[in-house]
């Protein structure tokens, strides 16, 4: 670790109060979720489909079945935890240092850390819904119908077809948590990059938005943000973040 980038950070965290920090899969793979474009990510992998085409729109109105088998197997991920850059986030936003956290993950670690200001780009594996009725279902239901082999839910109450509240491709991401997004960058003084290759657009396309004093980079791999950083750190987001002391605002 290098440390006179850490000392860097901490310098930037304590002078600012209004930090936000945009990550995505690299945060989460630290508690052993897979991410999709590393090496071992689940593009890499072999389906009778390429994960692109199952995890569209239009596949999952014509492929349910196929669908529901790669979703329950890759993107249903059981007894994970939140890891040290989730726990470092939620501490420094009770500590009043930081408003936002804006994630492209779908696995609600960073609420289960504690983060309470949480924007949800692709939305979350955590959240469920009847295409019918509406009706919500949360994970365990889920959870259960994995075990069961059910590649075709469907909601207890109208017997209509129950969706993920994942955006898939050919979806439009949430106007609403689209403009909350964009508020908090935009009123950031600090924006915090991790975990992220920044080659996923829109959501990528929100960091334009930032015009505040600090802007840091922390991936395991160059982003194309990485020129215009104030501070650029090539490890692992939880133990560079670990290592950041948490004050509080008064």
């Amino acid at each position: 670790m290098d440390e006179e980038k850490i000392k860097k950070l901490q310098e930037m965290v304590d002078e600012s109060k209004k930090i936000v920090f945009f990550g995505g899969a690299g945060v989460s793979t630290e508690s052993g979720v897979p991410d999709f474009r590393s090496t071992n990510g689940l593009y890499h992998q072999h389906y009778k489909y390429p994960p692109e085409t199952i995890l569209s729109h239009s596949f999952y109105e014509k492929n349910r079945e196929e669908f529901f088998r790669f979703y329950y197997d890759k993107m249903l991920v059981e007894g994970v935890e939140p890891n040290k850059a989730h726990y470092k986030l939620a501490e420094l936003e009770k500590a009043g240092k930081l408003t936002a956290v804006v994630t492209q993950n779908i696995d609600g670690l960073h609420q289960k850390a504690g983060s309470k200001n949480v924007y949800e780009l692709h939305g979350s594996t955590l959240r469920n819904y009847c295409e019918k009725c509406g009706q919500f279902y949360g994970i365990d239901y889920m959870l259960e119908q994995k075990k069961k082999g059910n590649l075709n839910p469907r909601c207890n109450k109208c017997g209509g077809e129950i969706k993920p509240d994942v955006v898939l491709y050919e979806e439009s991401l949430n106007m609403e948590t689209i403009e909350k997004s964009v508020k908090a960058i935009s009123d950031a003084d600090m924006l915090i990059i991790g975990g992220t290759s920044l080659v996923v657009y829109p959501a990528a396309g929100l960091i334009d938005y930032f015009h505040g004093k600090h802007l840091v980079v922390i991936n395991m791999q160059a982003t194309g943000r990485d020129k215009g950083a104030d501070l650029v750190i090539k490890e692992k987001i939880g133990e560079v973040l670990d290592n950041i002391k948490v004050s509080v605002i008064k």
